[in-house]
């Protein structure tokens, strides 16, 4: 059987679930369980902590698991990242007392407070700055304020925690990170299968079909709004004058894309969720 690593809790562990069941798994009943099996899918879920995640998948315990890229980076383990889920992003950055730093370079000598000691040591060494890392597990936001840094290094969303701590961000940003498959490295039976369902579900969430009629001389001026995932498709109607048009649109871009298809004539403009996908 295929052996997946899934986040047991916090925020990337929903989600995962929800996305492996949108892929036709079938994973835990009880929250409790720290292992099920998906017999008819030739599968077998380990609930683990995210953290924990990387360093089971990269010592071939466990073939494949979803984890965030930053814990993958902080791990040091040599399990290598598949492709980007499209949630749980954030941002790690570098943040200090208002006015206090103005660049990356400003830290040396400094102490930084991290939970995420292994990555901030490896962007500060790509810089050549040299600083005492100190490592925190949770929330370094008080390190400052409390005198166990001069720094942090930490996920940055809003800023509003950070500002809160009399913090503001500065430098480039170290790490935009999100939800991650990695794999062990093996080619894995059933891996072929997870990855290909996983874009189904990343492409039914992101995506949407539009439907419209249209005049055919106004044919390819809509189509120009939106030509579709590969290209649109145009099916006659009665009328030889019109045609019946369907495209793949980005579910972000769908009512800015229907007001520009009225805009050129369309008419009947028809949105659908798309439940499944394989593209």
């Amino acid at each position: 059987m295929l052996k997946i690593a899934v986040p047991n809790k916090g925020s990337l562990a929903e989600t995962a679930a929800w996305m492996l069941e949108e892929a036709g798994y079938r994973g835990r009943r009880d929250a409790k369980e720290l292992i099920s099996v998906d017999a008819r899918n030739e599968v077998e879920f380990f609930y683990l902590r995210p953290r924990d995640i990387a360093t089971y998948v990269g010592s071939g315990a466990l073939d494949v698991g979803i984890t965030g890229r930053d814990l993958l980076l902080d791990s040091g383990s040599p399990a290598t990242e598949v492709q980007g889920l499209g949630f749980a992003r954030s941002t790690f950055r570098f943040a200090g007392q208002a006015g206090r730093f103005g660049s990356v370079q400003d830290l040396a000598g400094a102490r930084v407070a991290s939970s995420y000691t292994v990555l901030v040591e490896q962007h500060l060494a790509s810089l050549g700055v040299e600083a005492t890392l100190v490592r925190l597990d949770g929330a370094v936001e008080s390190a400052v304020r409390l005198g166990v840094a001069d720094a942090v290094a930490d996920v940055v969303e809003t800023g509003a925690t950070l500002r809160a701590q009399g913090l503001e961000v500065f430098g480039d940003p170290i790490l935009s990170s999100e939800a991650v498959l990695i794999t062990s490295g093996r080619d894995a039976p059933g891996l072929a299968t997870l990855k290909r369902r996983l874009d189904g579900v990343i492409v039914a969430r992101d995506f949407v079909l539009v439907d419209y009629d249209i005049e055919r001389s106004r044919l390819d001026a809509a189509i120009r709004v939106a030509s579709g995932f590969e290209s649109a498709t145009v099916s006659p109607l009665h009328d030889p004058e019109w045609a019946a048009v369907r495209v793949m649109v980005r579910r972000a871009e769908t009512n800015a894309i229907m007001d520009a298809l009225a805009d050129v004539g369309a008419r009947a403009i028809i949105v659908t969720r798309i439940h499944a996908a394989r593209i």
